[in-house]
């Protein structure tokens, strides 16, 4: 009987952790706190907290290809490996003054962080977070350092990014990550701001804040150079002022069509993916910051900048019209799908709320208490280009 009880005890003080996987786990930026919450998709649940991320404001996250591990980078420069599985961060670095954004390899072995100050990109090996490369973003004269903005992963273990001030578009490709090589696209447009990655990983657009129009680049064929596209869009009209810009890749490629906010403008454009000319214009509610598009692409989901920011409006691309107007909360930063399109979650920083929606029926499903959220990720993103 001794022996019996002692090995139930024993058993019981081997048992492991009851085991679950990451396909349906996400982290929610509570920028003003300076962590995430981790939470779940198949119950709309809060996990657990992760603090002492530093400064989040801007902040995004990638992850591994296993989804246990999430990237986060924040507005201070800090890169912080969060381990979803034990909830906590298993390292973190400062390693530059100012960044916006990153991205991870194709094969996820290299983590590339953008940054403001001192301008530039620095590659990380994505286990230990060592500094593998460092890219200064020199140009003109070689003394100034531009602004990186714009950074997205690329086919081929290739990182594409935008210098703002200095009009270039960069493709750094580290089949050798401690040599990066450096291909430069000068007089792009000015002030890039913003890029995106076609899902196929072949084209990137960058945004331009500076005139009117966009710069594409064909990967498939970079010799060819950067082509102008919706060029003089909007010549002749006085812009509104500019209260928030779009950023983080927050547009989409759906049903044949990349559709993009129009900067000062109350209006979403809609480019062919296959001639990049101009297909069409949207009127919506005010000016757009994100436009998502729902996963089996017939509808995008579209916030928008202040004064406007308390409404999502939804587009059937088909027809071309808003068939859904929703008032979520003051302060609506960010919307995320699951991977198959179930559920959207949209965040509403000034009323410390994430809700949760069927896209179907536009009912609201759940609410989740969070201290100012912006940004949504979901494991997901491990397997998507450009993300």
């Amino acid at each position: 009987m001794i022996r019996a009880v002692f090995l139930i005890l024993l058993l019981a003080g081997c048992a492991q952790p009851a085991l679950r996987g990451t396909g349906d786990l996400g982290l929610i930026v509570e920028r003003a706190a300076g962590r995430v919450k981790l939470v779940e998709t198949s119950g709309r649940s809060e996990l657990a907290s992760i603090d002492g991320l530093g400064d989040l404001a801007h902040a995004s996250i990638v992850y591994s290809r296993d989804g246990r591990y999430g990237y986060v980078f924040g507005r201070d420069g800090g890169l912080t490996k969060v381990d979803l599985l034990r909830a906590s961060v298993e390292r973190r670095v400062l390693q530059a003054g100012n960044s916006i954004g990153g991205a991870i390899s194709q094969d996820g072995r290299l983590i590339a962080v953008a940054n403001y100050e001192p301008g530039g990109v620095r590659i990380f090996d994505a286990v230990s977070l060592e500094l593998l490369a460092d890219i200064p973003s020199t140009y003109g004269d070689g003394k100034q350092r531009a602004k990186i903005v714009g950074i997205a992963d690329a086919p081929g273990n290739r990182f594409v990014f935008s210098l703002f001030e200095a009009g270039e578009v960069w493709i750094a490709d580290l089949s050798d990550a401690r040599r990066p090589a450096i291909t430069v696209f000068r007089n792009v447009g000015k002030q890039p701001y913003d890029g995106l990655i076609t899902p196929d990983g072949r084209h990137y657009i960058a945004g331009l804040f500076g005139e009117d129009g966009l710069a594409l680049i064909d990967l498939w064929n970079p010799d060819a150079g950067a082509r102008r596209i919706l060029d003089g869009y909007g010549r002749g009209a006085e812009p509104m002022p500019v209260y928030k810009m779009p950023h983080l890749r927050g547009w989409s490629v759906a049903g044949g069509l990349a559709v993009l906010p129009a900067i000062g403008r109350n209006e979403v454009l809609l480019v062919d993916t296959v001639t990049w000319r101009e297909a069409g214009r949207i009127a919506v509610h005010g000016q757009p910051v994100f436009a998502i598009a729902q996963p089996g692409g017939r509808r995008v989901w579209v916030n928008f900048a202040f004064p406007d920011n308390d409404t999502v409006q939804v587009i059937d691309l088909p027809s071309r019209r808003i068939v859904k107007e929703l008032k979520p909360g003051r302060a609506v930063l960010h919307m995320e799908f699951t991977a198959r399109g179930e559920q959207v979650w949209v965040s509403s920083r000034d009323d410390d709320v994430v809700i949760v929606y069927d896209p179907a029926s536009f009912a609201e499903l759940a609410r989740i208490r969070a201290e100012k959220p912006s940004g949504i990720f979901f494991t997901s993103r491990a397997f998507m280009t450009g993300f």
